[in-house]
């Protein structure tokens, strides 16, 4: 035997006692590890939620922190009269006159061609130069700004603090308007990035009301059963077959017009809330009626709890896992169906920004022919539903650990 041979087979041989040792070291974590431990480890096993993941989480920070972003306010005080319908500006480090270390625009000029039907034509000034500038003093904003104006004064209030003023970025001169402009000069930027922060907020409040309205009929039906669970199914059933778009229709013609644009927001989101709960109910419910025969149920009520109590304590933390991961994959169908309502003008509508009444403007001919970048916030409508979607399957994978066992 030569001796390169000899030496192969001696490294095989630690090779494969290391292979050994790393596999029973696995297997050794793998067993004492807590579910928690588990279900972390085989969500971050999956490349395409963990993608997900963090898309989601950049655009939960950019909804959160949405005013301090956006180089305009997303009202009428921030139209830009000078740039309606205008295409996104896209800052150059340089060109044709060399280059810059900060990064810069162009100055623009209106006017009309014939060769747009006389429609107004933005023109670039090349020899003019606009810097962009971060850390600049903009238009007031409030992190926390809440406002509802019910018929009445018992429930109205308003409610604004941490104030600022300042913004990430800017021009030195005039405005910058990286997804363009609308026919009204309002900048589609910083309208996106609240329109994503609406979403969110909409999606939020509405699935804690479900949520709540869930555990509630779901715990009672699922743990008394008989004619209670008897009742609870037929309210159950009767609120899964009211169509939502007549039901809609039916509330649009109710809504004051005097209403604020909060108040119609609360108003959307708790209906969308109060007919979202029926599908985790009856989850909920099929896993009391699975678990209230088991011993540990039994042991409770000879000790003399409340059925409150073991619904609370005993029953519903053995799948609270499952319950995250149906809250998960619920939000995104409350943020489509807030968009689908407000796309047909039963939601929310200007001057309240959402993804849906960003989108209204897409269906019309002159858009699709002259005014492409109106699709930028359908862009965002579409990764920010998948990235729930995929986050709300890796974790539903991710929360029966058990089923992936390590040989």
């Amino acid at each position: 035997m030569s001796d390169k041979d000899w030496w192969g087979k001696f490294m095989g041989f630690f090779s494969k006692e290391k292979t050994a040792e790393k596999s029973q070291k696995l297997k050794e974590r793998y067993f004492t590890a807590s579910q928690g431990q588990l279900i972390r480890a085989r969500f971050k096993s999956n490349r395409t939620a963990m993608v997900a993941g963090w898309a989601l989480t950049t655009m939960i920070l950019i909804g959160l922190f949405a005013p301090f972003l956006s180089p305009h306010a997303p009202n009428m005080s921030g139209r830009d009269k000078q740039y309606e319908n205008g295409p996104p500006q896209i800052p150059k480090f340089w060109d044709e006159n060399g280059f810059s270390v900060r990064p810069f625009l162009y100055t623009t000029e209106r006017e009309r061609s014939i060769k747009t039907n006389f429609r107004w034509v933005i023109t670039e000034n090349r020899e003019k130069r606009r810097y962009v500038e971060f850390w600049v003093d903009g238009w007031e904003y409030s992190f926390i700004d809440l406002k509802l104006d019910l018929p009445g004064t018992a429930l109205d209030f308003d409610l604004k603090t941490l104030t600022f003023n300042k913004h990430l970025f800017g021009m030195d001169k005039g405005g910058i308007h990286l997804f363009g402009t609308e026919k009204s000069g309002k900048d589609i930027f910083s309208r996106t990035l609240h329109a994503i922060y609406t979403s969110l907020a909409v999606g939020l409040l509405g699935v804690i009301i479900s949520f709540v309205l869930a555990l509630i009929i779901g715990g009672v039906a699922g743990y008394f059963g008989g004619w209670t669970d008897s009742i609870l199914q037929m309210i159950t059933d009767a609120i899964r077959t009211v169509p939502p778009i007549p039901l809609f229709m039916a509330l649009a013609a109710f809504m004051p017009d005097e209403w604020s644009a909060e108040t119609r927001f609360f108003f959307i989101a708790t209906i969308l809330g109060l007919i979202g709960w029926p599908t985790l109910a009856r989850r909920i419910r099929t896993h009391l009626l699975s678990e209230r025969s088991q011993e540990y149920v039994l042991a409770a009520e000879l000790s003399g709890a409340s059925a409150g109590h073991i619904i609370r304590k005993h029953l519903l933390p053995s799948f609270t896992s499952y319950i995250i991961v149906d809250l998960m994959i619920t939000f995104p169908y409350v943020v489509r169906s807030e968009t689908a309502l407000s796309f047909i003008g039963l939601g929310l509508t200007d001057p309240v920004n959402s993804l849906g009444s960003l989108m209204q403007n897409v269906s019309k001919a002159d858009v699709l022919l002259n005014y492409q970048w109106y699709f930028i916030p359908v862009i965002f409508f579409v990764a920010f539903v998948l990235a729930f979607v995929f986050v709300g399957d890796g974790l539903r994978d991710a929360s029966d650990p058990y089923s992936h066992t390590i040989k």
